[in-house]
């Protein structure tokens, strides 16, 4: 079966939990910003957590199906309509050979998924079927959708039943204030202290430059760095270092001026300081805040870190059951 695009929203992409093992190359593990709800989209409707979903910033598309399937709307609130009539988000729905999906207004959070069942199947790129534009990597094409385009699903035969919903304690949104918890990394000793507390006293703010690249923050005080002899090959700014790793949620500072979050689609490395990392039980919040979002950043220890993975992987397991 087949679904073709009529309008593709502001910025929708084919996405699923990306494509780990080539970042050493460069290669980023791109996937949803929000895996948590992409694999919650995905079992509504019977589908393996990892098959690919669409992900759509701030505006849905709107898409007319060719043969009946079971779809599901998770993430952001973007109230998805059959035909103009509105359906609820988080439940699995149907829509019929014919009809067309479209979407109201974004009431809450930034990014929404659509899982269709039995997966969309476009051609896989290292084993993902994620779209990383900047290297014209995955989806169709490696860009975002656009008008015309038909999107290869599994046959709709004999879609799932409709009706299966996921209870509002197990999804998890942004409120009006989020804290992101910071594991403190190996560059935070060229801090001073007084900046140091001030990071993460201050209350920051979600840039409009904020993207599956990163998330730019500003509104805090800028950062002032211990006086030191710039290395060889890091450059006269003391926000400079030799090249070195970026991991997956590290914050780099350029100038000491606003931090930015290296998300999904971000370089694997520069010659920027990183003071840290976001720790990845909270990397899925980043991708529905709204630009002016208000943010605080919590440092936590090691110990911290790993308790709030494994409640994270207890919440994906009641997921789960709730949905088996």
């Amino acid at each position: 079966m087949g679904i073709k695009v009529n309008h593709p929203g502001l910025l929708t992409t084919i996405q699923d939990l990306g494509r780990p093992g080539y970042f050493h190359l460069g290669i980023p593990i791109s996937g949803a910003m929000d895996r948590m709800a992409a694999r919650a989209a995905n079992l509504l409707v019977g589908n393996e957590e990892s098959e690919a979903v669409l992900e759509s910033v701030f505006l849905g598309p709107q898409l007319e199906f060719e043969a009946d399937a079971t779809v599901a709307v998770t993430g952001a609130t973007l109230p998805p309509r059959v035909d103009g009539e509105e359906r609820e988000c988080w439940t699995a729905f149907r829509v019929k050979a014919g009809q067309t999906l479209s979407f109201g207004y974004l009431q809450e959070g930034a990014r929404a998924y659509l899982a269709v069942s039995g997966g969309i199947r476009t051609p896989q790129y290292l084993g993902s079927r994620s779209t990383y534009v900047i290297g014209a990597q995955g989806g169709i094409e490696g860009r975002p959708l656009a008008a015309g385009d038909m999107l290869p699903a599994a046959s709709g035969a004999n879609p799932p039943a409709e009706g299966r919903h996921l209870p509002e304690e197990l999804r998890r949104v942004p409120g009006t204030h989020t804290e992101l918890r910071v594991l403190p990394g190996l560059y935070w000793r060229l801090l001073t202290e007084g900046a140091g507390r001030s990071f993460f006293e201050d209350t920051w703010k979600v840039a409009p430059e904020a993207d599956r690249m990163g998330y730019r923050f500003r509104g805090g005080r800028p950062l002032a760095f211990e006086p030191r002899e710039q290395p060889f090959g890091a450059g006269s700014d003391p926000s400079n270092i030799v090249d070195g790793c970026y991991p997956y949620g590290s914050i780099q500072v350029p100038g000491g001026t606003e931090p930015i979050v290296l998300h999904r689609d971000a370089v694997s490395g520069g010659g920027y300081f990183t003071l840290g990392a976001v720790i990845s039980a909270d990397m899925d919040l980043i991708g529905q805040l709204q630009p002016n979002a208000e943010v605080r950043f919590v440092s936590v220890t090691m110990e911290e870190a790993l308790a709030a993975r494994k409640e994270r992987r207890a919440q994906l397991a009641r997921i789960r059951e709730s949905l088996a």
